[in-house]
């Protein structure tokens, strides 16, 4: 049992049945009435987006959870097939319960979040960044970096990434796993 002091961005809690994490958060003071905590909340096992409201101090129950070290194996028609670092045990994880599929490459390490109380995987995260090869993108054109121009550029796992003109086929760039967005390039 926690109160509305222990909110944190992250934290899975129970609400009306469904589990939801709390993606933002904040508090809100008047003169004359109680403190309101609220919270912008996603679902973990509906995908819907939620906003709620407690007074200051009410009950909130989170669930434990761990972040377990898994290495991505394949996919297939089941879905996403991940092994185990430690046991070695294998698994497969629905398209839907992962972020960014598309930035998923054969022995590409990864977390999945399981919620100790049923040992259920309830989703998959990539590390914040990833290097990925451009397999493919258009020739920059000279003259053309007055600005911040980017241009499309398809990657090994086969995802579209916009890049700054200067980088070319068959290079290697940092992508941000939470947007999608291209880092920087990687040296060899």
């Amino acid at each position: 049992m926690a109160t509305t002091a222990d909110m944190r961005n992250g934290l899975i809690i129970k609400l009306d049945g469904n589990l939801y994490s709390v993606v933002e958060f904040g508090q809100n003071k008047t003169a004359r009435a109680a403190a309101k905590v609220w919270a912008k909340l996603k679902g973990v096992d509906n995908n819907r987006s939620i906003e709620h409201t407690w007074n200051s101090g009410d009950n909130i129950f989170p669930v434990r959870v761990e972040r377990r070290n898994y290495q991505f194996l394949y996919r297939d028609e089941a879905g996403f097939n991940l092994m185990d670092n430690n046991t070695f045990e294998q698994i497969v994880i629905g398209e839907n319960m992962i972020d960014r599929p598309e930035l998923f490459k054969d022995g590409q390490e990864c977390f999945v979040i399981v919620n100790t109380e049923t040992e259920q995987p309830m989703s998959v995260e990539l590390p914040p960044h990833v290097n990925l090869r451009i397999t493919y993108s258009e020739p920059g054109v000279k003259g053309d970096t007055a600005t911040r121009a980017l241009k499309a550029a398809t990657v090994e796992t086969g995802a579209t990434v916009m890049v700054p003109l200067f980088v070319d086929t068959d290079e290697l760039i940092k992508i941000d796993t939470k947007t999608g967005n291209y880092v920087e390039r990687v040296k060899e």
